[in-house]
């Protein structure tokens, strides 16, 4: 499994928009992303931080779309 890097909620986002999510809202520090999928609606809920702590994302599909 490849190591996390450190990175910004800003990216975090901009590498879910490319993965085809959607910004549908902000509600203080979250913002809520959202895509459908072949299942129905998948939702991710992004913490606006500087800094995301290593853990917070799966690393596999999602670093190559940063």
């Amino acid at each position: 499994m490849p190591r996390l890097p450190r990175i910004s909620s800003r990216e975090v986002i901009r590498g879910l928009e490319r993965l085809g999510f959607e910004q549908v809202r902000q509600t203080g520090s979250h913002v809520v992303m959202k895509k459908q999928g072949l299942n129905g609606e998948i939702g991710c809920v992004v913490p606006v931080h500087h800094e995301l702590k290593v853990g917070t994302l799966s690393p596999e599909e999602f670093i190559e779309n940063l």
